[in-house]
Protein backbone atom coordinates (compact mmCIF):
# COMPACT_ATOMS: atom_id res chain seq x y z
CA UNK A 1 0.00 0.00 0.00
CA UNK A 2 1.04 3.37 -0.87
CA UNK A 3 0.14 6.21 1.46
CA UNK A 4 0.09 9.69 1.55
CA UNK A 5 -0.44 12.37 4.19
CA UNK A 6 -2.45 15.42 2.77
CA UNK A 7 -2.43 18.41 5.29
CA UNK A 8 -2.33 22.17 5.44
CA UNK A 9 0.96 23.79 6.18
CA UNK A 10 1.78 23.28 9.99
CA UNK A 11 -0.99 20.38 10.57
CA UNK A 12 2.10 17.36 11.86
CA UNK A 13 1.94 15.71 8.12
CA UNK A 14 5.64 15.01 8.66
CA UNK A 15 5.41 13.75 11.91
CA UNK A 16 2.53 11.63 11.00
CA UNK A 17 4.78 10.14 7.55
CA UNK A 18 7.43 9.16 10.54
CA UNK A 19 4.92 7.24 12.53
CA UNK A 20 3.70 5.56 9.67
CA UNK A 21 6.34 4.82 8.38
CA UNK A 22 7.61 3.50 11.33
CA UNK A 23 4.64 1.47 12.07
CA UNK A 24 4.66 -0.52 8.43
CA UNK A 25 8.42 -0.91 8.00
CA UNK A 26 8.72 1.62 4.68
CA UNK A 27 10.30 4.21 3.33
CA UNK A 28 8.80 7.72 4.17
CA UNK A 29 9.53 10.23 0.98
CA UNK A 30 9.61 13.65 2.69
CA UNK A 31 8.90 16.97 1.44
CA UNK A 32 11.89 19.02 0.08
CA UNK A 33 12.18 21.51 2.82
CA UNK A 34 15.68 21.88 4.27
CA UNK A 35 17.26 22.24 1.06
CA UNK A 36 14.29 24.18 -0.34
CA UNK A 37 16.30 27.64 -1.59
CA UNK A 38 13.27 29.54 -2.45
CA UNK A 39 10.99 28.89 0.22
CA UNK A 40 12.50 31.14 3.03
CA UNK A 41 12.65 33.87 -0.14
CA UNK A 42 8.87 32.57 -0.79
CA UNK A 43 7.79 33.81 2.83
CA UNK A 44 9.94 36.99 3.51
CA UNK A 45 9.33 38.22 -0.08
CA UNK A 46 7.61 41.86 -0.23
CA UNK A 47 4.49 42.26 -2.42
CA UNK A 48 6.99 44.05 -4.56
CA UNK A 49 9.61 41.35 -4.65
CA UNK A 50 7.19 39.02 -5.52
CA UNK A 51 6.11 40.68 -8.61
CA UNK A 52 9.71 40.97 -9.73
CA UNK A 53 11.32 37.99 -8.70
CA UNK A 54 8.10 35.23 -8.91
CA UNK A 55 9.06 33.18 -5.80
CA UNK A 56 5.69 31.36 -5.71
CA UNK A 57 5.65 30.28 -9.59
CA UNK A 58 9.18 29.07 -8.79
CA UNK A 59 8.39 27.65 -5.35
CA UNK A 60 5.48 25.59 -7.27
CA UNK A 61 7.97 24.88 -10.26
CA UNK A 62 10.15 23.24 -7.24
CA UNK A 63 7.83 21.62 -5.57
CA UNK A 64 6.27 20.05 -8.64
CA UNK A 65 10.17 18.54 -9.62
CA UNK A 66 11.01 16.91 -6.36
CA UNK A 67 7.77 15.53 -5.78
CA UNK A 68 7.72 14.02 -9.11
CA UNK A 69 11.05 12.25 -8.81
CA UNK A 70 9.52 11.29 -5.12
CA UNK A 71 6.41 10.08 -6.77
CA UNK A 72 8.05 7.59 -9.29
CA UNK A 73 9.94 6.00 -6.33
CA UNK A 74 7.21 5.48 -4.23
CA UNK A 75 4.70 3.79 -7.21
CA UNK A 76 7.46 1.29 -8.06
CA UNK A 77 7.48 -0.59 -4.35
CA UNK A 78 4.55 -1.92 -2.95
CA UNK A 79 4.59 0.12 0.47
CA UNK A 80 5.67 3.52 0.68
CA UNK A 81 4.69 6.38 2.68
CA UNK A 82 4.62 10.37 0.34
CA UNK A 83 4.87 13.29 2.98
CA UNK A 84 2.19 15.42 0.71
CA UNK A 85 1.28 14.44 -2.80
CA UNK A 86 1.29 15.83 -5.97
CA UNK A 87 -2.39 16.38 -6.49
CA UNK A 88 -2.14 18.95 -3.63
CA UNK A 89 0.73 21.07 -5.08
CA UNK A 90 -2.08 22.50 -7.41
CA UNK A 91 -4.15 23.56 -4.19
CA UNK A 92 -1.49 25.48 -3.52
CA UNK A 93 -0.71 26.87 -6.89
CA UNK A 94 -4.39 27.72 -7.37
CA UNK A 95 -4.73 29.63 -4.34
CA UNK A 96 -1.30 31.92 -4.71
CA UNK A 97 -3.21 32.87 -8.32
CA UNK A 98 -6.60 33.71 -6.95
CA UNK A 99 -4.18 36.10 -4.31
CA UNK A 100 -2.56 37.31 -7.71
CA UNK A 101 0.96 35.92 -6.67
CA UNK A 102 1.10 33.62 -9.75
CA UNK A 103 -0.19 35.23 -13.27
CA UNK A 104 -2.75 33.55 -15.75
CA UNK A 105 0.12 32.23 -17.49
CA UNK A 106 2.07 31.14 -15.48
CA UNK A 107 -0.99 28.71 -13.68
CA UNK A 108 -1.34 27.42 -17.57
CA UNK A 109 1.97 26.81 -17.89
CA UNK A 110 2.05 24.85 -14.80
CA UNK A 111 -1.49 23.28 -14.97
CA UNK A 112 0.26 21.75 -18.56
CA UNK A 113 3.25 20.19 -16.77
CA UNK A 114 1.36 18.91 -13.99
CA UNK A 115 -0.88 17.27 -16.50
CA UNK A 116 2.30 15.64 -18.71
CA UNK A 117 3.78 14.36 -15.21
CA UNK A 118 0.33 12.81 -14.26
CA UNK A 119 0.14 11.06 -17.52
CA UNK A 120 3.94 10.01 -17.34
CA UNK A 121 2.59 7.82 -13.93
CA UNK A 122 0.50 5.53 -16.10
CA UNK A 123 3.62 3.68 -17.01
CA UNK A 124 4.51 2.96 -13.64
CA UNK A 125 3.65 -0.43 -11.82
CA UNK A 126 1.19 1.55 -9.89
CA UNK A 127 -0.92 4.92 -11.07
CA UNK A 128 -1.81 6.44 -7.68
CA UNK A 129 -1.64 6.11 -3.71
CA UNK A 130 -4.05 4.19 -2.52
CA UNK A 131 -4.64 5.81 0.59
CA UNK A 132 -4.42 9.81 1.85
CA UNK A 133 -4.37 10.72 5.18
CA UNK A 134 -5.99 13.99 5.30
CA UNK A 135 -5.31 16.32 8.38
CA UNK A 136 -8.08 18.57 9.49
CA UNK A 137 -8.48 20.99 12.35
CA UNK A 138 -9.17 23.93 13.46
CA UNK A 139 -7.21 27.16 12.32
CA UNK A 140 -6.37 28.07 16.02
CA UNK A 141 -4.05 24.29 16.49
CA UNK A 142 -2.82 25.53 12.49
CA UNK A 143 -1.30 28.73 13.54
CA UNK A 144 0.15 27.37 16.76
CA UNK A 145 1.77 24.43 15.30
CA UNK A 146 2.95 26.78 12.83
CA UNK A 147 4.78 28.73 15.43
CA UNK A 148 5.56 25.98 17.52
CA UNK A 149 7.83 24.45 15.06
CA UNK A 150 9.51 27.50 14.69
CA UNK A 151 11.01 27.90 11.67
CA UNK A 152 11.23 31.96 11.78
CA UNK A 153 10.68 32.61 8.13
CA UNK A 154 7.25 31.47 8.82
CA UNK A 155 6.29 33.83 11.61
CA UNK A 156 6.05 36.78 10.43
CA UNK A 157 2.30 37.96 11.34
CA UNK A 158 1.95 39.35 7.50
CA UNK A 159 1.72 35.40 6.80
CA UNK A 160 -1.24 34.40 8.65
CA UNK A 161 -4.10 35.87 6.52
CA UNK A 162 -2.01 33.49 3.62
CA UNK A 163 -2.45 30.63 6.17
CA UNK A 164 -6.35 31.58 6.97
CA UNK A 165 -7.03 31.66 3.23
CA UNK A 166 -5.03 28.14 2.42
CA UNK A 167 -6.94 27.07 5.51
CA UNK A 168 -10.63 28.00 4.49
CA UNK A 169 -9.78 26.20 1.64
CA UNK A 170 -8.53 22.76 2.08
CA UNK A 171 -11.12 21.02 3.20
CA UNK A 172 -13.70 21.76 0.06
CA UNK A 173 -10.39 20.73 -2.08
CA UNK A 174 -10.34 16.91 -0.63
CA UNK A 175 -13.53 16.20 -0.40
CA UNK A 176 -14.74 17.91 -3.60
CA UNK A 177 -12.01 17.86 -5.85
CA UNK A 178 -9.27 15.33 -4.96
CA UNK A 179 -10.19 11.74 -6.81
CA UNK A 180 -6.53 9.80 -6.79
CA UNK A 181 -7.11 7.85 -3.68
CA UNK A 182 -9.75 6.57 -0.38
CA UNK A 183 -9.41 9.44 2.18
CA UNK A 184 -9.30 9.07 5.63
CA UNK A 185 -9.89 11.92 7.38
CA UNK A 186 -8.05 12.47 10.89
CA UNK A 187 -9.01 15.40 13.05
CA UNK A 188 -5.68 17.13 14.88
CA UNK A 189 -7.82 18.88 18.04
CA UNK A 190 -9.03 15.43 18.60
CA UNK A 191 -5.82 13.27 18.16
CA UNK A 192 -2.16 14.49 19.23
CA UNK A 193 -0.14 11.55 17.99
CA UNK A 194 3.45 13.54 18.60
CA UNK A 195 2.60 13.77 22.29
CA UNK A 196 0.70 11.10 23.22
CA UNK A 197 1.27 7.71 23.01
CA UNK A 198 -2.61 6.37 22.99
CA UNK A 199 -4.01 9.00 20.28
CA UNK A 200 -0.86 7.61 18.37
CA UNK A 201 -2.07 4.54 18.76
CA UNK A 202 -5.59 5.02 17.67
CA UNK A 203 -4.42 7.11 14.87
CA UNK A 204 -2.42 3.73 13.52
CA UNK A 205 -5.35 1.70 14.58
CA UNK A 206 -8.19 3.75 12.24
CA UNK A 207 -5.09 3.78 9.52
CA UNK A 208 -4.84 0.13 9.95
CA UNK A 209 -8.68 -0.46 9.81
CA UNK A 210 -9.02 2.22 6.01
CA UNK A 211 -6.32 -0.14 4.79
CA UNK A 212 -8.21 -3.46 5.30
CA UNK A 213 -11.12 -1.90 4.18
CA UNK A 214 -9.76 -1.05 0.85
CA UNK A 215 -7.87 -4.33 0.61
CA UNK A 216 -11.53 -6.01 1.03
CA UNK A 217 -12.91 -3.90 -1.91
Amino acid sequence: MVITIGAMIGAGKSSLAKLVGEHFGTEVFYESVDDNPILPLFYTASDEEIQEKRYPFLLQLWFLNTRFKSIKKALVNKNNVLDRSIYEDWYFAKVNKDLGRISELEFQMYEGLLENMLEELNELPKKAPDLMIYLTGSFETILDRIIKRGRGYELDESLVSYYKTLWEGYDDWVESHYKASEVLTINIDEYDYVNNADDAEKVLEMIELKLKEIRAE
